[in-house]
């Protein structure tokens, strides 16, 4: 009896240790959003999502050699963070990567709910790094730029599982061109059939973390899970969204049946035709 509990726990702890060592290498994704094979009207996006500086085993220096040789024209970031004060200045070496790898038109930032179990002037204390280190911070706002000659409303959605999100406010003064909408929680996709987006990034899910046999925990994270909508590239109503299985990790450091991901989206810069245009 004792040899066989012994071969079990050696088992398990093999198990354990693999699952940890999942984390510290990244899946690199890319992908192409209506891009035709001359099409030079794309712009490139690196999409990084849930960081999780409390658990994240990608180092900034990682980051930097396994993207200092792409064509990076807008950084987007899609929440989770941290959620403890003391992780903030952690934050700081990777956002000077990101500013190392000179994003052409910015970097962008949204805000998840673990972000938010900082309160009043720790919470500020973030966005004010966030901000000193050259990231555009939108909190139910859009940033209206201009890339390649062409109308980009980079719009920001607040957190959707804390019931931050409002989509009036968010949506209020964008201008006439293609909509990139940035947010942390993708059930929010669900709520915007009146909401026109040409694409949108978020993640939250971590593709389940622990996803074996499957990621039963999600359930209770919305509606989407139940549709089995969790990681990659989806479409809804003709739209197309992407769920980022994130960076780092949230409660214990480990994955199993999935990795940390980096994601170059490349995206045509011509807008979907939308649904009133095609009924007329």
């Amino acid at each position: 009896m004792v040899f066989f509990l012994t071969i079990i726990a050696i088992t398990f702890a093999l198990l354990v240790y693999k699952a940890y060592r999942n984390t510290y290498k990244a899946v690199f994704h890319r992908v192409e959003v209506r891009c035709s094979g001359n099409d030079q009207d794309v712009v490139r996006i690196l999409h990084l999502s849930d960081l999780h500086l409390e658990n994240l085993s990608i180092s900034p220096d990682y980051l930097y050699k396994n993207l200092k040789n792409e064509q990076i024209d807008l950084i987007a970031l899609t929440g989770d963070f941290l959620d403890r004060k003391r992780s903030i200045p952690k934050l700081v070496p990777y956002l000077k990567v990101f500013q190392k790898l000179n994003p052409a038109y910015g970097i962008y930032a949204v805000f998840g709910n673990h972000d938010y179990v900082l309160k009043g002037e720790h919470f500020q204390a973030l966005k004010t790094t966030l901000e000193k280190h050259g990231c555009i911070v939108l909190q139910n706002e859009a940033k209206t730029i201009s890339i390649k000659g062409k109308t980009v409303n980079v719009i920001g959605i607040d957190d959707f599982c804390t019931g931050r999100s409002d989509l009036e406010k968010a949506y209020a003064h964008i201008k006439d061109g293609l909509n990139l909408v940035l947010t942390h929680d993708p059930n929010i996709v669900l709520h915007m059939r009146r909401y026109h987006f040409d694409y949108l990034l978020s993640g939250h899910f971590h593709g389940g973390q622990i996803h074996w046999p499957k990621p039963y925990h999600l359930v209770k994270m919305g509606k989407l899970v139940r549709m089995n909508i969790i990681k990659g590239y989806h479409e809804l109503d003709g739209k197309p969204f992407y769920i980022s299985e994130g960076l780092g990790q949230t409660g214990v450091n480990i994955r199993v049946g999935t990795k940390p991901e980096i994601t170059l989206h490349t995206l045509s810069l011509t807008p979907l035709q939308r649904e009133t245009e095609k009924a007329v």
